[in-house]
Order: structure tokens, then sequence, then C-alpha cells
């Protein structure tokens, strides 16, 4: 969680660049598209990675002890990024959505 809350300003700032301007063409609306969903992915991966840490890795395939805790890290972001492309859970479609009223009130 700590993660998420540390990464809100870049992330922001981010979002906001990834608006286009009054009369933009579809590649703004693609940047907005990409931009959302690596929100998700970034929110789901905290999620997740503070779900699976009170889960006791065993020893297989990976490994128990740290080689097993990078492994899960990167278990995890994957997770993320492919639950975001397949859809996710709704957030960046409604952070789209807000990205988009944002631009429409500033032109």
């Amino acid at each position: 969680m700590k993660d998420l809350i540390a990464a809100a300003p870049q992330t922001y700032t981010r979002l906001t660049a990834a608006m286009p301007q009054p009369g933009a063409d579809v590649k703004g609306l693609e940047r907005i598209k990409k931009v959302s969903q690596e929100f998700e992915s970034v929110f789901l991966g905290n999620m997740f990675e503070e779900m699976f840490s009170s889960i006791e890795e065993e020893e297989g395939p990976l490994g128990a002890g740290s080689g097993g805790s990078a492994w899960r890290s990167m278990r995890v972001e994957e997770m993320a990024k492919s639950i975001s492309a397949s859809g996710g859970i709704g957030l960046a479609q409604h952070v789209q959505r807000h990205l988009i009223a944002m631009q429409e009130v500033k032109s």
C-alpha cells in the first residue's frame, strides 16, 4: 500500500499528461487508455502484494526465501498486468472517463 501512495504523484502527472488537447485525435485517446490501464495494473499489483504477503511460500519450483520472494513479486506484477489487459476490475475505464471529462471541462 505504501508503494501505491508513494507512486501517486507520479501517476497523477502521467495521467494528466496523457489527457488529449481539445480536438484531439485517436492517438490522444489511446494514450489515455494505455495510462489508465497501467494505473489499474499498479493498483492491482499493490493489492495482490499485500494479499500474498501473509501467505508463506512453501518449497516448490520457485523455492522459498529471498529467491522465492523475488519470483513472487514478478508473478504478482504479471498477474496484475494480465488482469488489467483482460478488462480488469473497471478501474481503468473509470479513470478514462474521468480524464476525458476533465479534458472536456478545460475546453
